[in-house]
């Protein structure tokens, strides 16, 4: 498996989209759509892959911190992953894990901290990933309880 960092070119783009097509059909996450070219571009791209064939992506920039100040100072440089998915059939390998560390080592000099949300509907395993795997600290939570009709 190769791990690397990828230019926003056509066909990488092109590649993203038609993955997170068939990540919005899996329908593992809330509200989550598939990408297009504007979600994408502007962001740092890192790929896994095997020849031609690309089993999973993570995405993200550098931004300048804003009312985190529970986290971190005002202004502070922090990555913010926008999305990490891994193909299905590749998942539990050790990919989303080598994608994180590559993007984390890449970003070193740039960012002080990583930051993510998710909106998945396996919170179990994300958070374990994330948290137990990754070394990530919990942060907040946002939670949703939809209410029947009176």
């Amino acid at each position: 498996m190769r791990i690397y960092e990828a230019a926003a070119d056509d066909a990488t783009l092109d590649k993203l989209i038609s993955l997170s097509k068939d990540w919005a059909e899996e329908n593992s996450c809330y509200g989550y759509r598939a990408n297009e070219r504007s979600d994408i571009e502007g962001n740092r791209i890192f790929l896994a892959s095997e020849g031609a064939s690309v089993a999973g992506y993570l995405f993200g920039k550098v931004c300048p911190s804003q009312s985190m100040k529970s986290v971190m100072p005002e202004g502070t440089p922090f990555f913010e992953v926008e999305e990490l998915y891994v193909v299905p059939q590749k998942r539990s390998q050790g990919i989303g894990a080598a994608l994180f560390r590559f993007a984390e080592d890449a970003v070193k000099g740039e960012a002080e901290y990583i930051v993510l949300s998710t909106a998945t509907k396996n919170w179990r395993s994300v958070l374990h990933f994330y948290i137990d795997e990754i070394g990530m600290q919990f942060w907040s939570a946002r939670l949703f309880k939809k209410l029947p009709r009176p």
